[in-house]
């Protein structure tokens, strides 16, 4: 048996990296997201789409919305580390 160190011992979470990051999604969320259901609104309207088919738009730009807020979290977690060496 080797005795190698532990990749998960004595690790603490950094509060204020956390809180940074969460309030920056909080505020970039804000905006993909309204961005997504009012560009969709207006793409419909653009393209004379109906009701279900702005529905069907703006859930297509929702869900593009949630891969960059999960790209967005992903770059912050690497520039503010949640947690850290005790």
């Amino acid at each position: 048996m080797t005795m190698q160190p532990s990749t998960s011992g004595n690790r603490s979470i950094a509060w204020p990296s956390v809180i940074t990051v969460i309030s920056a999604a909080i505020l970039i969320g804000a905006e993909v997201f309204g961005a997504a259901f009012a560009g969709g609104w207006a793409l419909a309207i653009l393209f004379g789409l109906n009701d279900t088919g702005a529905h069907i738009l703006q859930a297509v730009l929702f869900g593009l919305g949630v891969l960059i807020m999960i790209a967005f979290i992903r770059a912050a977690q690497r520039v503010e580390p949640f947690t850290r060496r005790a």
